[in-house]
């Protein structure tokens, strides 16, 4: 398998998990809504993947396959799952002090 093609595997392999806690991160809660936080919440899902992916082909390249060639893709798809969870945790923490801000300004 090439170095390439497997350490994006991991990545296109969660790609519909990704999909669909991104979707439940976009759509809840349903207020407020407007230009600003669609935005906001592609940049967050964007910066989401970018962050997965990298850490996913670092971790690729972290493990050492002693139980074999698919440990790598293990070890992978784990640090890339975990850092995709991290960084939507973050943003939703974010989120969600953004908007108090902005119920209390008004």
């Amino acid at each position: 398998m090439q170095t390439v093609f497997g350490a994006t595997l991991a990545f296109f392999l969660f790609l519909p998990v990704f999909a669909i806690l991104g979707v439940l991160y976009c759509a809840y809660p349903r207020t407020p809504r407007g230009a600003a936080r669609w935005l906001a919440d592609l940049a967050a899902l964007v910066a989401a993947a970018a962050i997965s992916l990298a850490v996913m082909r670092w971790g690729f390249s972290l493990a050492t396959g002693v139980a074999g060639p698919i440990w790598k893709q293990i070890v992978a798809t784990l640090l890339a799952y975990a850092a995709f969870l991290a960084s939507m945790g973050v943003a939703l923490a974010l989120r969600t002090a953004w908007f108090r801000r902005r119920a209390q300004a008004r």
